[in-house]
């Protein structure tokens, strides 16, 4: 993955540099409670999922330019193609933010950059994302982007041991192009 820039952020690979500011905002209850996932209690658990990130090479820190803190970070998985939707290449988009940065912009900030790095270099035919419905926040990130509405489901996190309702968006190449 390349490293991607906006106005305010730098969307680069994890490094073993990042495991404080990433403690940091996993650890504060609530935000990862909100993708799905329980917030961290301690550095190794930080440590080792931050150790996955840098192993997949599919997640970017999200960083913000005016004082190099990573405040977050952004996915772009493979994904099995669904069997309903013909498309040869797919992705799903996936971020949480730090909770003291909500509500500023940066997390539309940085999925739009990932969705035309998506679309322009890695050539996906039709991006993913989805917000548990209680979710708020993410559902204002999906429609800012311009993903359409695909359909309700559920989700099972089982980090949480709990079942999530969700609802699912899609965007396919066409739509990207008429939002360009």
């Amino acid at each position: 993955m390349k490293t991607l820039k906006t106005q305010r952020l730098t969307l680069r690979l994890w490094k073993q540099s990042d495991l404080d500011d990433f403690f940091e905002y996993a650890g504060v209850p609530g935000v990862g409670e909100m993708a799905g996932w329980p917030h961290h209690t301690d550095k190794e658990v930080s440590a080792g999922i931050l150790q996955g990130f840098i192993d997949e090479g599919d997640e970017y820190a999200i960083v913000l330019k005016e004082n190099k803190k990573v405040i977050g970070s952004l996915g772009l998985h493979n994904r099995t193609k669904d069997p309903d939707f013909k498309a040869d290449v797919q992705r799903t988009i996936g971020y949480v933010l730090g909770k003291e940065y909500w509500g500023q912009g940066l997390a539309a900030e940085a999925a739009q950059a990932a969705i035309k790095y998506a679309f322009e270099k890695l050539r996906v035919d039709v991006l993913w994302c989805a917000h548990f419905t209680e979710n708020i926040q993410s559902k204002r990130v999906i429609e800012k982007c311009g993903f359409v509405f695909y359909g309700k489901g559920t989700v099972e996190a089982k980090l949480l041991n709990k079942t999530f309702d969700e609802m699912l968006y899609i965007m396919t190449k066409n739509d990207y192009k008429a939002l360009i």
